[in-house]
């Protein structure tokens, strides 16, 4: 599993927040990062105040991150380039239990199985944050607090400033109580442990404020009510919006696959190639919400998208900030050179090979035997349907292999590419890739 280790800091790729807001509140409602929150205007003046100590969590359900994690990393690197002290907090607890999906129980992993994707996604947490300076970040861990606690404390220290009636007016308590499946205390009980998880915070570092996705509402308000209760102090939650496509489908998937911050698990050309084909009517919502782009400099895309929508100049901009942020410069740059290569005028035999196989895995492909005559590859790939269809391809100067036309039904597949491989290229922009067996 690959932690992406060669991305640069976003302390590196943003320096400081956008100028043209005084209070990091007014930005964060200007990128539409504030669907649900406590109290507005007590938080608009805490946060303009002085610097204060929020959380964000992660439960560790799977080995990586994935998009909709990318939003709370963000928001969280936000508010610490306006000067406030972040505690990036990875579920060793939470995540054996699970918070209740809206559908069915969770199968819960295996301890050993939680332990390593804690490790995982604690390192792709700390890319995104700063460990230096006066508000350095701090990395917790919530099994550190509850491992501890035995079943009778929980329940007289914690649970006993529970309601039930509340807990069942959660939305996805009641939502998994009026399905088929039903609800297990288990997952019952998760608001409780992510409401203890802001009790110890808050009285170890003084946190005063959490945010997460606006679907955890219920869970940030766990919290929210349970320091209340306890300390007698109100603290805050921000509920950032699920975001969704214009078009409906739903945002972060492609094909049915998350789109993951692993590399291993989603490569860098699969997602900068996401950000690319993000609709124009989408793409100035996601500059806002994904890239630490000024608002004059975000005002000037829109223009573009409203007069040369054909250059798709906000797209490219957008995959390749985003990319930047979550890979790094150096990998940017290679699959920025394989997409115009592939698909603009590049030079395809100075890719970098790993970048150029990811590609070509997502393009047609086949695998073929060295030797294999280009007929017999573009047939294999689906470029043509025949051979004589293939040979009249050729005939007509509208087929080439590794960037030089193919004149000849005698040529063959040599792979001669970095990698071993090859690209067959039909016509302008049909593209095929061929690897060596």
């Amino acid at each position: 599993m690959s932690a992406s280790t060669d991305a640069a800091p976003v302390s590196a790729l943003a320096p400081a927040n956008d100028p043209a807001f005084d209070n990091v509140w007014d930005e964060l409602v200007w990128r539409g990062l504030v669907h649900v929150s406590t109290d507005e205007g007590e938080l608009r003046e805490l946060l303009g105040a002085g610097p204060i100590t929020f959380y964000c969590g992660f439960d560790p359900t799977a080995p990586s991150l994935h998009l909709g994690n990318l939003v709370q990393l963000l928001t969280m690197r936000r508010l610490q380039l306006a000067g406030h002290h972040p505690l990036g907090l990875v579920g060793g607890s939470t995540g054996l239990v699970g918070d209740p999906r809206p559908t069915a129980e969770r199968t819960l992993n295996a301890r050993e199985t939680v332990e390593e994707w804690v490790g995982l996604l604690r390192g792709q947490v700390e890319r995104f944050l700063s460990f230096e300076g006066e508000n350095a970040a701090r990395i917790v861990n919530n099994l550190d607090w509850t491992a501890p606690l035995s079943a009778i404390d929980f329940l007289r220290d914690i649970g006993k400033y529970f309601r039930v009636g509340t807990m069942l007016k959660k939305d996805a308590v009641s939502a998994r109580l009026n399905s088929e499946a039903g609800i297990s205390y288990t997952e019952f009980s998760y608001q409780i442990l992510q409401g203890l998880d802001y009790l110890e915070l808050h009285r170890q570092y003084g946190c005063v404020l959490q945010t997460g996705g606006s679907d955890q509402w219920g869970n940030l308000t766990s919290g929210t009510d349970l320091v209340r209760r306890a300390e007698g102090v109100s603290v805050h939650a921000i509920g950032t919006p699920l975001i969704t496509n214009s078009d409906g489908t739903k945002f972060g998937k492609s094909e049915g696959n998350a789109i993951w911050l692993d590399a291993d698990m989603c490569s860098p050309w699969v997602m900068y190639q996401f950000w690319l084909n993000t609709d124009d009517r989408d793409v100035i919502e996601r500059l806002k919400v994904f890239t630490f782009l000024t608002r004059t400099q975000i005002e000037e895309y829109e223009g573009l998208v409203a007069s040369e929508p054909f250059r798709r100049a906000a797209q490219k901009r957008l995959a390749r900030e985003v990319l930047t942020t979550v890979h790094g410069v150096e990998a940017t740059e290679a699959v920025i050179a394989a997409t115009e290569a592939l698909f603009g005028q590049g030079d395809v035999t100075v890719l970098d090979a790993a970048v150029l196989r990811s590609a070509l895995e997502e393009l047609p492909h086949a695998t073929v035997a060295a030797g294999t005559t280009v007929v017999e590859a573009l047939t294999a790939t689906g470029l043509c349907a025949s051979l004589s269809e293939a040979r009249r391809a050729i005939s007509q100067g509208g087929v080439s292999l590794d960037g030089e036309k193919v004149t000849s039904d005698e040529a063959v597949v040599a792979g001669t590419l970095p990698g071993g491989v090859s690209v067959l290229r039909r016509g302008k922009k049909t593209l095929a890739g061929l690897f060596l067996s």
